[in-house]
């Protein structure tokens, strides 16, 4: 059993951990309400976004000389994975969740012969790739973020850096792998495909012609040519899903770290309780100790 030195000495370190980790959630509270409000409002923007470019493509189907972003190269072989991790620890299962699905998609593709590049942006993502699938690691972007928060134009250089990949004939096929905020408490692992574009809801495009399915689509006349519009929104739409990516893994970072910090400083308040009561029982057992030895060598006399 350790002594009342060491045991005062363990409560003391204990409480010291406690009132970083009580900063750290303070912190991290302060910056999840900044980043939850900025992942909120541009969701109504980013989806948007890709209801007008669903509607573009879904009149542009069929036709050739489509472009590229929107038709693809015509193959499935080669894919780029860009997975949004965060540069620090400390946040509980956020990055170990986003590794693993990355592992997960990875393994299935290759699997079936298929070649995978990864672009990471966070540092923690290519830590903990590096050392399964190192060569396959085209880029790590870290420093996202920073004091300021996460700008649009740390955004745009990660999507013109899949662009002039994709324009290189580098790959055929990009998907982003990021956290979903939905709580502080719950991040939602999300892979969504980027390049060729696509969209959930392509699937039940079929039922909207239906009237038990949903409503009858409108038909609408662009101006210029839907190709021309898509040429410049397509790349646009590239941005803005990166940007939406980085706010989101941004708020469920800082949500995740909240709670992490918050379940260390309860579990560092029970430890000190523990080791109180150990410490005290201690003093209690050595004072016995000494009253007896004083007691029996008064009776001795």
């Amino acid at each position: 059993m350790p002594n009342l030195k060491d045991l005062k000495n363990r409560i003391d370190s204990v409480k010291s951990t406690r009132k970083i980790t009580s900063a750290m959630k303070m912190v991290a509270a302060a910056k999840l309400r900044r980043a939850q409000d900025a992942a909120e409002s541009a969701r109504a923007y980013s989806e948007r976004m890709e209801t007008v470019l669903r509607s573009l493509a879904g009149s542009f189907a069929g036709r050739e000389g489509g472009p590229k972003l929107l038709a693809g190269t015509g193959a499935d072989q080669a894919h780029l994975l860009v997975v949004f991790t965060s540069d620090r620890g400390l946040c509980g299962g956020f990055n170990g969740s986003i590794v693993r699905e990355a592992r997960q998609l990875i393994h299935d593709m290759k699997s079936e012969g298929k070649t995978v590049k990864l672009l990471c942006v966070g540092r923690k993502g290519s830590d903990l790739l590096k050392g399964e699938f190192g060569g396959d690691i085209v880029d790590a972007v870290t420093g996202i973020g920073g004091k300021k928060g996460i700008e649009f134009s740390e955004a745009t250089a990660v999507s013109d850096k899949i662009t002039e990949m994709f324009e290189a004939g580098e790959f055929d096929t990009c998907s982003i792998i990021f956290n979903k905020f939905q709580s502080a408490m719950t991040q939602i692992v999300t892979t969504s495909q980027l390049i060729p574009f696509t969209s959930e809801e392509d699937e039940d495009a079929s039922a909207d012609k239906d009237g038990a399915g949903g409503e009858l689509k409108a038909a609408y006349e662009f101006e210029p040519e839907e190709s021309e519009i898509l040429e410049v929104l397509l790349p646009k739409n590239l941005g803005v899903q990166v940007f939406q990516a980085m706010l989101e893994s941004s708020a469920s970072e800082h949500g995740a770290r909240m709670t992490a910090m918050d379940n260390a400083t309860r579990n560092a308040g029970d430890m000190i309780d523990k080791l109180t009561l150990t410490y005290n029982r201690s003093r209690q057992a050595a004072i016995t100790s000494e009253l007896i030895e004083i007691i029996s060598g008064a009776e001795a006399l």
